[in-house]
């Protein structure tokens, strides 16, 4: 699939790491370094404007190296970006870690994925099909 892209960052392009790899990895497209102090949240923008197509988004989400190393997270993971939206892309990222952690021009700070979806015509109705697992919410399935 081809995606149009405008690319204000000075980096490459977004790339997939492995042959893979479903996510591309964002980098920061910063004037000046972003500190942030434990259980600041801040958008990090990447200088990348998207045109996907029709009945397509695109997922951002969290990069496992810097939760695990970092505790940084995607605050609102995945967050989505819609096929008609044409702004910079921005990062919601929350340090969840008790240290301070620096986010420098240049880093890899999320990856994003290219996924389909549907949306969805109601159909009101009186009832619901019968399952097993029926109205059995939050940690429900496999106990007895």
């Amino acid at each position: 699939m081809k995606v149009r892209v405008i690319n204000r960052s000075g980096h490459p392009l977004p790339e997939y790491q492995t042959p893979q790899s479903a996510g591309l990895d964002l980098r920061a497209h910063l004037e000046e370094t972003v500190e942030l102090a434990p259980l600041e949240r801040a958008i990090i923008p990447t200088g990348l404007y998207l045109e996907l197509p029709p009945g397509y988004e695109a997922q951002i989400r969290p990069r496992s190296g810097l939760a695990a190393k970092q505790g940084i997270t995607v605050l609102n993971s995945p967050g989505t970006i819609d096929a008609d939206y044409r702004g910079e892309i921005g990062v919601i990222l929350v340090n969840v870690s008790n240290q301070p952690v620096t986010i420098t021009h240049g880093d890899r700070v999320a990856q994003m994925v290219v996924a389909p979806f549907e949306q969805v015509s109601w159909e009101e109705t009186g009832a619901l099909s019968e399952t097993e697992r029926g109205s059995g919410g939050f940690g429900s399935t496999g106990k007895k």
